[in-house]
């Protein structure tokens, strides 16, 4: 499989970190945004969105959105089931997944920044303001879906990672780099805390990435 991503791409560290808990091989082909590669002409002819990620299997089929990328690798690939096995369950993660990346993550990607700042021409206070307003009102509406329900275990849905926290993880990320504090969703933080601490997790994170700038690069932690 070919995996064209962005380190900084949360769609893409979703796919990523599927992958990695299903224990899939994938060669990563990085697809830099900032520099606009996602609209050169070789790209777009991949995938007609022009946007991130798009997974290309063995056989040349080309699977596109990272939910429906997620459920193909469940339905697909042996390994940990991303999805729970009853129905109800099953339509609890998909919500809390879709609540993140259906509602908050759209509010926010560079193409929406972009149009913001170059066709609105908001200031970089608005668009700063923009981004947190959208972030914070998640997580509060993740933590009230989360905390309390009988469902919810060590992760989002029971004791096993689904693609609720692989969604999650990556809301986390951009909160805290939104500068937002975690302090009132609790289980938000439990929850994340659980996830980054999986191997899976771990190495699909955005600042352990091929294409990651180096100066930005998450260093190994000391022996």
């Amino acid at each position: 499989m070919k995996l064209y991503s962005f380190w900084r791409s949360l769609a893409s560290f979703r796919v990523r970190i599927a992958l990695n808990l299903k224990g899939v091989a994938y060669e990563q082909i990085a697809v830099d945004i900032d520099r606009r590669q996602h609209r050169d002409g070789a790209y777009a002819a991949l995938n007609p969105q022009m946007a991130l990620p798009s997974l290309v299997l063995d056989d040349g089929t080309v699977l596109t959105q990272s939910l429906a990328i997620l459920d193909y690798l469940d339905e697909a690939c042996p390994g940990p089931a991303l999805l729970p096995e009853d129905a109800k369950g099953r339509a609890r993660v998909r919500a809390l997944a879709a609540m993140i990346a259906c509602d908050a993550h759209p509010l926010t990607t560079p193409r929406v920044q972009r149009y913001l700042t170059e066709v609105l021409h908001v200031d970089e206070a608005a668009r700063v303001a923009w981004l947190r307003h959208w972030a914070a009102e998640m997580l509060v509406a993740v933590e009230a879906q989360l905390a309390g329900h009988a469902a919810t275990g060590r992760f989002a849905h029971g004791d096993a990672p689904t693609i609720a926290d692989v969604c999650l993880a990556g809301h986390v990320i951009f909160a805290r780099n939104q500068g937002l504090d975690l302090a009132e969703t609790p289980t938000v933080q439990r929850v994340f805390d659980a996830a980054m601490a999986l191997p899976a997790f771990v190495s699909a994170h955005p600042l352990a990435q091929p294409d990651t700038p180096e100066a930005m690069r998450r260093k190994p932690a000391a022996p």
